[in-house]
């Protein structure tokens, strides 16, 4: 016999857990600072140095500065009220700006491996000590700003951004170890075989973002949850559920998961305590905190 899920379903339906999303804005704005100043002093080190691969990792640092300042304006976006016109508010920008700056990470990589692959065929010289004092300033710009995102939260457009600001510290790491082996052994190769290798785990986390922010963009039943299991829950927990059908889940970031659904009833159920019992179960044992509820006694008048 199914039980109760709560002794007053309505208060736990009104205990609302959004997520906190301007949390992320600070991190992600001053990233964008750093990032893009420093890209600056690659610029003028580069030339200073007459280093092609400065001048390559100033171009990589510049472009993941604009995916940082637009991962910055979704986060500011997404903090704007619904509307007549944006009835679920502007969440979504963030998933947005997770696919364009994946898209961009996948061009860059092309870019950076017809590059490496023309030096393995021409090798180019560079300067190995102005190069290697500016790219170790780099790597500590990098790893203050990746600890500074890395972890701050799940959501998609974060990670994207991580991951952009995880292939400057690649290639600061690359630049290094170049400058080292030009400055010691004067093998220029080195420089485009690390390129390839760090375009290898690039990609791969780049096709991860890509891949999921695809997956909500096109309405995806979150990764983490079954329908069958919710029909299960339901019926199994909520007194007097007797079907769960057209249940939809989908969700407007990674972190808020979406869902609607009508439950057949039986007759001697009261239709609001069984809706709110049915939106209680799905806030505590799915993490769902907003869900479109019909309560039905008879046939389905969507099946009519």
């Amino acid at each position: 016999m199914p039980s109760e899920i709560a002794s007053d379903p309505v208060s736990v339906v009104h205990k609302h857990a959004h997520p906190e999303i301007s949390r992320d804005e600070a991190p992600l704005g001053i990233a964008f600072l750093l990032i893009a100043s420093f890209a600056v002093v690659e610029v003028l080190g580069g030339l200073f140095a007459n280093s092609l691969t400065l001048l390559a990792d100033a171009g990589h640092m510049l472009l993941d500065a604009s995916a940082l300042g637009l991962s910055w304006l979704a986060v500011r976006l997404s903090r704007r009220q619904h509307s007549e016109t944006h009835s679920y508010g502007y969440h979504r920008s963030q998933v947005l700006a997770a696919f364009v700056n994946a898209l961009l990470l996948v061009a860059l990589c092309g870019w950076i491996g017809f590059e490496a692959l023309s030096r393995i065929e021409n090798p180019r010289p560079l300067l190995p000590f102005p190069a290697l004092v500016i790219a170790t300033l780099g790597l500590v710009v990098n790893l203050f700003v990746f600890r500074m995102l890395h972890g701050t939260s799940d959501n998609l457009n974060v990670r994207s951004a991580a991951l952009h600001v995880l292939g400057d510290l690649l290639g600061s790491c690359a630049a290094i170890v170049a400058a080292m082996l030009v400055w010691l052994f004067e093998w220029y190769l080195a420089d485009p075989i690390l390129a390839l290798v760090i375009i290898a785990i690039l990609l791969r986390g780049a096709w991860k973002v890509l891949s999921e922010s695809i997956h909500i963009l096109l309405e995806g039943v979150p990764d983490n949850l079954d329908l069958q299991v919710i029909r299960d829950t339901l019926t199994d927990r909520v007194s007097g559920v007797v079907e769960v059908h057209h249940l939809h889940a989908w969700a407007l970031t990674s972190e808020r998961p979406m869902v609607t659904l009508h439950a057949r009833v039986d007759e001697f159920v009261d239709e609001i305590t069984a809706a709110a019992s049915i939106k209680a179960v799905l806030n505590e044992r799915f993490g769902i905190d907003h869900s479109t509820v019909q309560v039905e006694r008879g046939p389905c008048l969507d099946d009519t």
